[in-house]
């Protein structure tokens, strides 16, 4: 461990971990053995790192020339086996993954991604460049997202996805081309969404993916027919600043 690493209290670093200068960890966090957490690294308190991760490694894009950038880690977020973290680069100058994350084994979060609170992604899940992913999503096993897509909040990926286009807030997709399959009505519910709630994004995505074949005029629709509400203006702000265009509607 380099001296000039900054440790919180109760910071446990178990044998044959690395840990860098430019390196700062919060209190009660653990870093396995074997783990690696290079400069410009930054963790929150009560992270688990476990073995074979590296945090912070340079990115993998040809145009980094060596500029300041980090690697953040928020609070009470678990890292697990070979877990891959790149710092940022001109772009963002940062990667970020939120706090009460769950990074399985072998994930790699490439440079300028940004991660919300509460996300998980799960065993070997790929995270290209300048990806973002609002809090709470889901990304199961071995799914792969393309560089600069935003996957929107409470959204539910199924494994084995290849995610090229931008997927709005609270469904679910899975098939290939990736495909809305409905909304993730059991995962709003866990998180506390009522049923009045569930049952209008509902409406909002049965106008705007099974009752119009035009998105633009499904907007419209959704826009002036479908009631006011905050859960309302999530999804047509997100679909209108998606400038990569949205997943498709049910095959």
């Amino acid at each position: 461990m380099d001296p000039a690493a900054q440790l919180g209290k109760d910071v446990v670093v178990e044998p044959f971990a690395y840990i860098g200068a430019d390196v700062v960890i919060g209190d009660g966090t653990w870093i396995g053995p074997h783990a690696t957490v290079l400069d410009g690294a930054r963790i929150g308190a009560a992270c688990k790192i476990f073995p074979g991760a590296v945090i912070s490694g340079i990115p993998q894009d040809l145009k980094f020339n060596g500029e300041q950038t980090t690697a953040e880690v928020g609070d009470r977020t678990v890292v697990r086996e070979c877990v891959t973290i790149n710092r940022g680069t001109a772009d963002r100058h940062r990667t970020a993954v939120g706090s009460d994350c769950l990074l399985m084994a072998y994930t790699h979060i490439a440079h300028d991604a940004l991660l919300g609170d509460h996300v998980i992604v799960a065993n070997s899940g790929n995270i290209a460049g300048h990806v973002t992913i609002e809090d709470w999503a889901i990304l199961e096993g071995m799914v792969g997202v393309q560089q600069f897509v935003t996957i929107g909040q409470h959204a539910f990926i199924a494994g084995g996805s290849l995610v090229r286009k931008n997927v709005p807030p609270y469904i679910k997709a899975a098939r290939e081309p990736l495909s809305y399959i409905g909304v993730n009505s059991i995962g709003l519910r866990r998180r506390g969404f009522s049923q009045d709630q569930v049952l209008r994004i509902e409406d909002i995505y049965r106008t705007i993916y099974v009752q119009n074949g035009n998105l633009t005029q499904a907007l419209k629709i959704a826009d002036a027919e479908l009631p006011a509400s905050e859960d309302k203006d999530t999804i047509l702000e997100f679909i209108a600043a998606s400038d990569k265009g949205i997943i498709r509607g049910p095959l």
